[in-house]
């Protein structure tokens, strides 16, 4: 009798765009400069325009002809202008729900990931826009559930200021909670039931009006790199981002920093071996590390490509174990420095100070969403990716194009064939919601 080994693992992909209007003046399908130009004229930076459905419609049938499990949308946040600065930090967008809403309509099986902030709002509201989500899209959508540290988003809302860091993860885990169980309280029947939540930050109480969702609960996928954030995944996420732990983050204590794939394979190690605490298995959390990837036809090319696109890094802060957390960021991997470096008009001045040049806004989104990059031929790249997740330093990627949607359109004809030889990555959809995509089952209901 022949045995029979362990069953191949295959890689989950996703893609995050940046949203937002172009910062120079962009056409929406990547025409024109942004900055300085790379090989054959390539753009620096290309976002999609927020005018533009089109841009969103592009990128999402690529997404789902590259067979990807979902497209994050994150949003900007910063609508207001503290002392009459514009915040070129932070791209503005479309709100995600809505924008991935008309997208359901025009695609089949691509998961649909919404960023909702918890900080500013509430969980009776948010709750019904996924609920809403899911059903329009019959089973795709997910939450990408971030929280703001910063006073300048919470000015927006009618709460204002910020969440001190010992309330963030609390208020978080009460919020997706509540969400929870709105969406459990109706019958298997199909019938509404009565809502009674009460915890420290929210009491509610009457009765849910959207049917639960036909993935029982969006996907939920959760940004973070601190104790408390790899804790929060391991009890509540389906899916964990994050983009410094394969570039190597300072260890805790003294020594060398690690090298990429150990330090992916320790973050992963971590947050798998802390599932058993809240009685879960290794396979019902994903995680997707946030990656930027450049190709050429040479080793040589995508290099001289990414050193266009990228640019030079900027110096990190004197205490390299100073790192703040990037969960209060709208996107996973995005990095961010302690103290001045949380403001994105004192960030443009120290990215300024550290080498001497002028903050753009093209340079200082770059800067900003700096994040680990796969550089080589397509073959290169896919033979990397693959050995990540072969040897268990990631489930997947969410991939975060320089160019959109050229990259992105790049990545699903050059690498995703190859993945694909290799056995790495499906053929085809087997399923029709986000959670089969995933390999993740349904949600208990808990009354």
């Amino acid at each position: 009798m022949t045995a029979v080994g362990p069953a191949r693992k295959r890689i989950h992909l996703a893609a995050l765009p940046h949203a937002g209007p172009r910062a120079d003046g962009l056409a929406p399908d990547g025409g024109g400069p942004v900055g300085r130009s790379g090989p054959g004229g390539t753009p620096r930076l290309a976002l999609p325009s927020y005018e533009s459905y089109e841009s969103y419609e592009r990128v999402a049938r690529t997404a789902e002809r590259g067979l990807f499990d979902f497209l994050l949308l994150a949003g900007g946040r910063f609508p207001r202008e503290p002392e009459g600065r514009v915040p070129d930090a932070d791209p503005v967008g479309p709100e995600p729900v809505a924008a991935l809403s008309a997208l359901a309509a025009v695609t089949e099986r691509l998961g649909l990931a919404a960023t909702v902030d918890a900080s500013c709002n509430e969980p009776y509201e948010v709750a019904r826009r996924l609920a809403t989500l899911d059903h329009l899209s019959e089973g795709r959508a997910a939450w990408h559930l971030v929280t703001s540290a910063d006073a300048t988003t919470g000015g927006n809302f009618r709460r204002g200021g910020g969440l001190d860091r010992a309330e963030r993860y609390p208020r978080t885990a009460e919020f997706a909670a509540a969400a929870r169980r709105l969406w459990d309280s109706w019958t298997p029947q199909g019938e509404a039931g009565p809502v009674a939540y009460r915890g420290r930050h929210f009491d509610i109480a009457g009765e849910f009006t959207v049917p639960r969702p036909p993935q029982g609960h969006p996907v939920l996928i959760q940004t973070g790199d601190s104790d408390e954030g790899r804790e929060f995944a391991a009890a509540t996420a389906d899916v964990v981002c994050c983009g410094r732990n394969i570039a190597g983050r300072p260890p805790a204590g003294p020594g060398a920093r690690l090298g990429p794939l150990e330090a992916a394979r320790a973050f992963y190690a971590d947050v798998k071996r802390r599932l058993r605490r809240y009685g879960r298995a290794p396979d019902d959390l994903k995680v997707m590390p946030a990656v930027g990837v450049v190709l050429g036809d040479t080793a040589a090319e995508a290099r001289e490509r990414a050193a266009e696109l990228i640019g030079p890094p900027v110096p990190p802060p004197a205490d390299p174990d100073a790192w703040a957390e990037p969960d209060a960021w709208s996107e996973p991997g995005a990095w961010s420095e302690p103290g001045a470096w949380t403001d994105p008009w004192a960030g443009n001045e120290a990215w300024t100070a550290a080498d001497g040049r002028t903050a753009t806004r093209a340079r200082t989104v770059i800067e900003a969403g700096r994040r680990p990059c796969f550089v080589g031929t397509p073959e290169a790249v896919a033979a990397e990716l693959d050995a990540y997740v072969r040897r268990d330093a990631a489930d997947g990627f969410v991939l975060v194009p320089h160019v959109v949607p050229g990259a992105l359109q790049e990545f699903v004809d050059r690498v995703v064939p190859l993945l694909q030889e290799r056995g790495a990555f499906r053929t085809e959809y087997r399923g029709a919601t986000l959670r089969s995509h995933l390999g993740l089952g349904a949600p208990a209901r808990k009354d």
